[in-house]
């Protein structure tokens, strides 16, 4: 492969992943309303929920967590972390290790939202390639993740 079809190639993938990220704002997504006929999550309160699921399978998360996983400041994160517990989708517990910290996990509805809007993007992405061969289908996702996993280790704070 050339060194300008090389530079074609990483344009084309930086085209479609702005596409993406595009195609999922708040408004984007809110016009796909899910088939159970659920109340629609904000988006923003999904970041949070999203995160700290991620960062539960690994280890407790806290707020600091949660702001670096949004790219927000603490404060941000804190209120945003507030409402998802006002919303019943967070608890909080003292870390046992350190009483000034709070760690957080999700509740059982806070799991039962995740789980629902899980089942709604896999549903929106099946759509997205109904008509796609099983095979290109298998290879998207060995390349796609193997992409998100080298864009982590060059770029560890852009997720």
């Amino acid at each position: 492969m050339s060194k300008r079809d090389q530079q074609e190639a990483v344009a084309a993938v930086e085209r479609a992943m702005v596409a993406i990220r595009r195609s999922q704002t708040r408004r984007s997504l809110g016009r796909l309303a899910p088939r159970d006929g659920g109340k629609p999550i904000d988006p923003t309160l999904f970041s949070v929920l999203d995160a700290i699921e991620a960062c539960g399978r690994d280890r407790a998360c806290a707020v600091s967590d949660v702001a670096a996983a949004l790219g927000v400041d603490q404060p941000r994160a804190s209120r945003l972390v507030l409402r998802a517990t006002e919303e019943g989708w967070i608890t909080r517990r003292t870390d046992p290790s350190d009483a000034r910290r709070t760690l957080l996990t999700l509740s059982h509805e806070g799991q039962e939202q995740v789980d629902r809007a899980h089942r709604f993007r896999q549903e929106v992405f099946a759509r997205a390639m109904a008509d796609w061969p099983d095979n290109d289908r298998t290879e998207f996702a060995r390349l796609i993740t193997a992409f998100v996993i080298s864009f982590a280790q060059v770029a560890p704070h852009a997720e």
